[in-house]
């Protein structure tokens, strides 16, 4: 099975979710569903197919996480010795050559990519341009509106927390 790159926040929320999941939610759900069985018909009884609908969303987003972790490779991008290059897990500051506007973004797993919070997938396609870029360097990306030159301001490899 192929490894995914995962920073060490995306794996801790992950973490963090998964026992928050199995030590709050599922204890919770199973008593929603006892209290709801000792009401009777289980064939009109809401309140008991709404636990057991919670119960399989809760379940199958366990097994979800689960297997994420399991082909998860966390990358503690302040222990890479990169040299000035973007790789995955960098913080990269960037001026856009047409408009001038500028932008950081920070390079992630998948899972945690956060157009909003400027963090973007590893495989997106600004940050597949800009990987192995250094200072100086403008990454040409394709974008709907046609190619766009991003130059490298400044690239920084801190702990997101």
């Amino acid at each position: 099975m192929e490894k995914v790159p995962m920073t060490v926040r995306g794996s801790k929320m992950l973490m963090d979710e998964l026992k928050q999941l199995k030590t709050v939610d599922r204890p919770r759900i199973v008593e929603a569903i006892a209290v709801a069985r000792e009401h009777g018909d289980l064939k009109e009884n809401a309140e008991y197919h709404a636990a057991r609908e919670q119960q399989s969303f809760c379940e199958g987003r366990i097994k979800e996480i689960d297997g994420k972790l399991g082909v998860a490779v966390v990358i503690d991008v302040t222990k890479q010795n990169a040299g000035g290059k973007v790789i995955f897990g960098a913080t990269i500051d960037l001026c856009d050559e047409e408009t001038g506007d500028e932008i950081t973004y920070q390079i992630v797993g998948e899972d945690e990519a956060d157009i909003k919070a400027n963090m973007i997938s590893v495989n997106s396609p600004i940050a597949r341009a800009l990987i192995g870029k250094m200072e100086g360097d403008v990454a040409e990306v394709k974008t709907p509106g046609g190619i766009r030159g991003l130059e490298v301001v400044e690239v920084r490899y801190i702990a997101s927390e």
